[in-house]
């Protein structure tokens, strides 16, 4: 502390001592002098224990600022107090300003410290809902040292541009007008039935709360102690409390538990049309670019589907961005650019959608066999070519790149697109793309396995030791046909070691599989990451060869049907206890699996 002692300026929130700061507390105790307004001073006096008071009544804050900075320059600890937040039409201000005039330095000068409460804005809107969720500014409508013509254009401005407003001081007993005023500029930029919330008091004895509307609000006492909070254009009243949308319905649906778009979509610009990235797209590729973009129908809609049917008012043809979108036709235009071009289409959409793909024979083939199909030409927002994202490897056990493969991904790339290697073997492409069935097509000619990128199945499996050991491989080519790149609730790895060395670490996956001595060992719900990382419990030993294939799609068909959203296996296995048959266990017994390799 400087030797010239210490000045604590103390917001101590709305009034009551539950709302007051350990800080604040702590800085009231350690003080010698406490110097405020009389009703501050009598709100506080039950934390006082014997500090000398100065109280002054009101517009005498400058002679409080000077006599406090006079005690601390003689060396006293100072505690100077405002009700809600002394940073916000307190103290804290003034003092500076009284210091400043005297050439105050921080370095060898009295120390200063600030100490935060809660501003009325804050507390008042507790006690009204949610009201203050979005934007919002502070206008205190006392004229006696801000000039009304200046008010009058905060308010203006406010107004304007939909900002959520708390009024301070909103009127006394000299001062009526202007709350009448400022009624009259509110009601020609908004809705007169735009909630309106009153708090007197608040969390003091003599509270008062009242949830109104803008053209009603006169109606009610209005006085020094209220505060006015007036909503914007969305905000709402319900069940008595006022409720301002911080803007979520944009991109997601509140009232289901999957949303449509994933949650690697959902901060592209494509999905945020409203966005100032998305005005440069549009200075950039034209103020047509991107119209008429159909939502897609049928399996392949589904993420757009559920956005639609969660907003009747969307259209099904998302026109391109005029000068002023509702939130639902922009919510609605983001998700059917991202359904069209923003993952697999056809096939592989249908995948994320749940519903089973066609068989095909070739398994390096197989899962980009119809992911072009119906996909057309796909554009993302504002005429820039969706960015296309799939995984793709050259086959489930195949970890070999054929040259002709690897300069198809360089080319297909090309300086704007991206390749990222993953320990699963597999290729995720990232491209600009305005064909996705074009580009499927390239992939799959040369025999790649294409796959959609998030919350789905992945099939994969060890080499096989070089295709040696391939009595497996029937097994691995059936799962990734019928179960690779379905929707799951979260990300989830079905991995398959072709014999009892399991050197390829199936029994860590979410669902391990071990060929062994003819038969099939399964292990479910491993955890390969984190502090807590374990291996998958050992249920079943020497499955037939014609049986596995069937246990583990009932496997899957439960955890789709029971499980949560973003539910990882292993949580959803301890959850329910019993899967398809097999009991989880919290301690199972270790099983000794013979693992001489050629068994």
């Amino acid at each position: 502390m400087s030797p010239l002692g210490k000045l604590l300026v103390i917001g101590f929130g709305p009034g009551d001592m539950e709302h007051i700061t350990k800080r604040a507390l702590d800085a009231l105790a350690e003080s010698e002098v406490i110097i405020g307004y009389n009703t501050y001073v009598d709100l506080i006096r039950p934390l006082l224990n014997g500090q000398e008071i100065v109280r002054t009544g009101m517009t005498e804050e400058v002679s409080r600022a000077q006599e406090a900075v006079r005690q601390a320059e003689m060396g006293k600890k100072v505690a100077v107090i405002s009700s809600g937040d002394a940073g916000v039409y307190g103290m804290a201000g003034l003092v500076y300003e009284v210091l400043m005039q005297k050439g105050w330095r921080r370095e060898d000068g009295v120390e200063v410290e600030v100490v935060p409460g809660i501003s009325a804005i804050q507390s008042c809107a507790s006690l009204l809902g949610a009201p203050v969720m979005h934007d919002a500014c502070t206008i205190s409508l006392s004229d006696h040292l801000t000039p009304w013509e200046t008010i009058v254009k905060r308010v203006e401005a406010a107004a304007s541009a939909d900002f959520v407003i708390a009024l301070y001081n909103p009127r006394s007993g000299r001062r009526t007008r202007q709350i009448v005023e400022t009624q009259s500029i509110l009601l020609r930029y908004r809705d007169p039935q735009t909630p309106v919330g009153l708090v007197k008091s608040a969390y003091r004895e003599r509270q008062q709360v009242i949830v109104t509307t803008l053209e009603d609000m006169l109606n009610h006492d209005i006085g020094m102690l209220t505060t006015v909070i007036i909503g914007n254009s969305s905000t709402t009243v319900y069940d008595g409390l006022i409720v301002t949308p911080r803007g979520y319905q944009r991109k997601y649906t509140l009232d289901t538990t999957e949303q449509a778009l994933k949650p690697h979509q959902r901060l592209r610009t494509e999905a945020e049309p409203w966005s100032l990235g998305a005005q440069e797209d549009r200075a950039l590729y034209g103020p047509q670019a991107g119209a008429a973009l159909t939502a897609p129908t049928g399996p392949s809609a589904s993420g757009a589907a559920v956005a639609m049917q969660a907003r009747p008012q969307a259209m099904a043809t998302v026109q391109a961005t005029p000068a002023k979108q509702t939130g639902a036709s922009l919510a609605a235009e983001a998700l059917g650019r991202l359904a069209v071009g923003g993952k697999l289409p056809g096939e592989a959409n249908a995948r994320w959608s749940g519903q089973a793909p066609a068989a095909v024979s070739d398994v390096g083939t197989s899962a980009g066999a119809g992911a072009g199909a119906a996909a057309g030409k796909a554009s993302g927002g504002f005429g820039k070519p969706a960015l296309f994202e799939v995984g793709v490897s050259p086959g489930v056990g195949n970890k070999k790149f054929t040259a002709r493969q690897m300069a198809l991904l360089a080319d297909v790339a090309g300086d704007d697109g991206e390749l990222e290697y993953t320990p699963d073997h597999q290729i995720v492409l990232r491209v600009p793309c305005t064909d996705p069935e074009e580009l499927v097509g390239r992939l799959r000619d040369e025999r790649f396995i294409v796959m959609p990128i998030g919350d789905v199945f992945k099939v994969k499996a060890c080499d096989f030791c070089n295709m040696e050991k391939d009595d497996a491989v029937p097994v691995a080519e059936h799962l990734q046909v019928v179960l690779g790149g379905l929707q799951a609730p979260k990300e989830t790895s079905i991995a398959l070691n072709g014999c009892g060395m399991a050197c390829y670490g199936a029994v860590l996956e979410d669902i391990g599989i071990v060929y062994r001595k003819g038969g099939y060992d399964l292990f479910l719900g491993g955890k390969k990451f984190g502090r807590n990382a374990h291996a998958a419990q050992p249920v079943a030993e020497g499955i037939p060869g014609d049986q596995i294939t069937d246990i583990v799609e009932n496997i899957i068909a439960e955890y789709k049907e029971k499980g949560h959203p973003n539910e990882r296996f292993h949580k959803f296995f301890k959850r329910v206890g019993i899967v398809a048959g097999f009991r989880h266990e919290d301690a199972p017994a270790t099983v000794e699996v013979n693992a001489v390799c050629g068994d």
